[in-house]
């Protein structure tokens, strides 16, 4: 999976260009969470320096942040590797989300404002246009990432931002395989309708179901 087209927030640095560790961060979390480093494989820090362009200190600061993120496992004198995937932690990881993203969802309804209510009628438009299903499961995060950003709570972002991106890892381990995925990605149009109508207590439920769906999906897989 390519990196989401829209909603990267990248940190910028004193003289307004991207910050070398938050490129690496980014860079290293695009290929965990798409799968191009495996669950379980090394994380080769000379290998990845040398083909971002950038020293090995923001390879390592960003290795630090993955960790925290669950993303990554350091083993002191082993080495740092990707983490494995446990279908058991989808439950936990989807009864977090459940809850945030239906939050972010009713947040977004009452505080986007006009021009990202008008960002959202464009995805709108773009997800109701869409039927390739590599570009469907892309544009389910470019929503994603655009509610949680128009809910306005940095808190919760940060913690959607991650929860999103370990739950992104089991969707593309199973993508190939996943039922009916027009019809569930789709189901995300309803859920902008109700963010542009200021329909809160709509938006919440129907983002609510929109991760339930996902993790019984996900579960059909394995």
């Amino acid at each position: 999976m390519t990196a989401p087209r829209a909603a990267r927030q990248t940190k910028k640095g004193a003289n307004g260009s991207p910050l070398l560790s938050e490129q690496a961060f980014e860079a290293i979390r695009d290929k965990i969470v798409s799968l191009e480093i495996p669950p379980g494989a090394p994380i080769e820090e000379e290998q990845l320096a040398a083909e971002l362009g950038v020293g090995r200190t923001p390879v390592r600061e960003a290795i630090k942040r993955l960790a925290y993120g669950r993303l990554v496992v350091i083993y002191p004198r082993s080495g740092s590797y990707a983490a494995d995937l446990d279908l058991a932690d989808l439950e936990a990881i989807c009864d977090m989300r459940e809850r945030l993203e239906g939050l972010a969802a009713e947040r977004a309804a009452s505080e986007a404002r006009y021009e990202e209510r008008q960002e959202l009628r464009a995805l709108l438009d773009e997800l109701d246009a869409c039927t390739d299903p590599s570009d469907l499961l892309d544009l389910d995060v470019v929503v994603h990432r655009a509610v949680h950003r128009m809910a306005h709570n940095p808190y919760l972002l940060d913690t959607l931002t991650q929860n999103l991106d370990l739950s992104l890892r089991m969707w593309n381990l199973a993508r190939e395989r996943l039922p009916d995925l027009e019809h569930h990605v789709h189901g995300q149009s309803e859920v902008l309708q109700a963010i542009i109508d200021r329909d809160g207590a709509r938006a919440r439920e129907l983002a609510e179901a929109h991760v339930r769906d996902f993790e019984d999906d996900i579960r059909k897989m394995f």
